[in-house]
Formats: C-alpha cells, sequence, structure tokens
C-alpha cells in the first residue's frame, strides 16, 4: 500500500511512515487485499481538526481521527478505485489518549491510523454488529505489531 504522509504539525510525521506500512501491509495480508492500493495521512492539531470536523460533519468539536473514503463520495472511475481515500490524525488527542489509555503514542497513533483505515475500506461501527467486527479487526491488525499495554516503544516520536 502507498502511504502518502502529510504534516500540518511540528510532529516528526515521516517517523511514522515504518509504522503505518507494517499495519497496512499486515491488514492486506488479513483482509487479502490488492497491494496497490493508495491512502493519505495528514497529521493535524486539535484547531485544524475542529475546523474538519465541523465543515465536513457538522460537529462542532474536534476528534482523534477522521477518514474521507473515497467510495463514500459515490461515483467511482476505474483509476480512483485503488485510491482509498484521506486521512487525518489529531497529533493533540492521540497524544492525550495515550496517557489516558495507559500506552505510547506510537500504539495510540498506530491505532487511529488502523480505525481509519478500515474506515476507507468501507468498515463502521454504526451498529453493535458492525462494531464487534471493526473493532476486533483493529485488534487482529495492530496487536501483533504494537501490543496494547505499558508504554514499550517511544513515548512520543517526535
Amino acid at each position: 500500500m502507498e502511504i502518502t504522509l502529510i504534516n500540518r504539525t511540528n510532529t516528526d510525521a515521516e517517523a511514522f511512515l515504518p509504522l503505518f506500512t507494517k499495519i497496512a501491509d499486515h491488514a492486506e495480508t488479513i483482509l487479502k487485499l490488492a497491494d496497490d492500493l493508495q491512502i493519505s495521512v495528514t497529521f493535524v492539531r486539535s484547531r485544524t481538526m475542529h475546523t474538519i470536523n465541523r465543515d465536513y460533519r457538522g460537529i462542532d468539536r474536534p476528534t482523534d481521527v477522521i477518514s474521507f473514503a473515497v467510495q463514500d463520495e459515490g461515483f467511482i472511475l476505474p483509476e480512483e478505485m485503488k485510491d482509498l481515500g484521506d486521512l487525518f490524525i489529531n497529533v493533540d488527542y492521540a497524544r492525550r489518549q495515550a496517557r489516558a489509555y495507559g500506552h505510547s503514542y506510537e500504539r495510540e497513533t498506530g491505532f487511529l491510523f488502523t480505525h481509519g483505515l478500515l474506515h476507507c475500506l468501507g468498515y463502521d461501527h454504526m451498529t453493535e454488529e458492525e462494531e464487534a467486527e471493526m473493532f476486533a479487526l483493529q485488534e487482529r491488525i495492530l496487536d501483533p505489531i504494537l501490543p496494547r499495554g505499558g508504554t514499550n516503544g517511544p513515548e512520543s516520536i517526535d
């Protein structure tokens, strides 16, 4: 999977590329995906995420991750089928949530990437059944790469 990183923060977004690549490769194996898919990931701060959430989702507050799946846009041209969409990760929330959940910033950012990737692949958590399926997949993809618990791994990659 080709991952394009865009950094709108003062963090070292490029340091996450190897982790995101591992997660994407593992997701490709588990979900039997083609390896020529593309996704973009933009690191933003809470203020920017608030604006995106308000303007595009009608929710007037920041959030941790937002995904815009190409498939959600309706008509898709054949050449666009390889493009999964765009993820926005809020680094402020990632840090805060890592502390709250007692794991590393790396684990939380990897989780947010995995969650957003699954949304771009068409998974959702609007019903209990969907939530159970999506959350089980998140664990199956992420846990072998970044196990839960503790703060193993760098607390702050930036």
